[in-house]
């Protein structure tokens, strides 16, 4: 019995512990797209909030000195993505959803779901990772979505959904989505920045053209340096609604 009993430590000492055995951490947050299976999230302290109606969900809030957390998304073995929606494949979840008794998305979808859903956007996730890897994903509804802010300032383009925002000396990170609306002071959606003269700008200077996200993308691949703009964002979540082109001088 005690030579078996070797044995059995020998051997489990030459093999190395499977990936579920070490332990993970898990964040509340708004996640952001962050190159091709990745996404990147702020922690928040999230409560749970049961409110009249049947709204199940939860309530964020900042946390001092919080990291942005980047992780990737298809390297576990079997990455759990529960979803809000009755369907993977759904844009909305069209009054119905689909939750936990924590309020946590239950039907479970993969992978490219979750690659798919944050294409188009911020996404309010509980994700559980070990190392810089998620190996399990939920969404989960807001009890209210923060209000957004206007601001101007620089703007310097880190991928193609991501760009730094520097205004009152701070700089901080922030997204965009399909949905973002551009208005341009150019003649046209994909001129060069401040291209022309101001053919499509207001009396302060800005932007009147409406143009779209994949438009915004392609101008500020071309810039070197940061361009100036008005912006109608949402530092809680970390996104961008709208940006306005400037022009000085019309």
């Amino acid at each position: 019995m005690r030579v078996l009993a070797g044995a059995i430590v020998i051997a489990l000492g030459s093999v190395a512990l499977p990936a579920e055995a070490a332990a993970t951490t898990v964040v509340y947050g708004y996640a952001w797209a962050d190159g091709k299976g990745h996404l990147r999230i702020v922690p928040k302290s999230a409560s749970f909030v049961k409110g009249q109606g049947g709204f199940v969900g939860y309530r964020l809030k900042p946390v001092s000195g919080a990291k942005e957390v980047r992780l990737d998304y298809t390297r576990a073995t079997e990455l759990a993505f529960g979803r809000v929606t009755v369907a993977c494949d759904l844009k909305e979840t069209e009054g119905r959803i689909a939750v936990d008794g924590k309020g946590l998305g239950r039907t479970a979808c993969k992978p490219g779901h979750l690659a798919a859903e944050l294409q188009r956007g911020v996404k309010p996730l509980r994700v559980e990772y070990r190392g810089g890897t998620a190996v399990k994903v939920n969404e989960f509804l807001v009890s209210k979505w923060p209000n957004s802010r206007t601001g101007r300032g620089t703007i310097k383009r880190v991928n193609d959904t991501t760009v730094l925002f520097t205004t009152g000396g701070k700089t901080i990170k922030l997204g965009y989505s399909y949905a973002t609306a551009f208005y341009r002071t150019t003649a046209r959606c994909r001129d060069g920045w401040l291209t022309g003269d101001p053919v499509n700008a207001d009396r302060n200077g800005l932007g009147k053209k409406f143009c779209g996200a994949a438009d915004l993308t392609k101008v500020l691949k071309s810039q070197k340096h940061p361009v100036l703009v008005q912006l109608s964002y949402s530092p809680e979540v970390g996104g961008i609604d709208e940006v306005w082109e400037i022009f000085g001088d019309a």
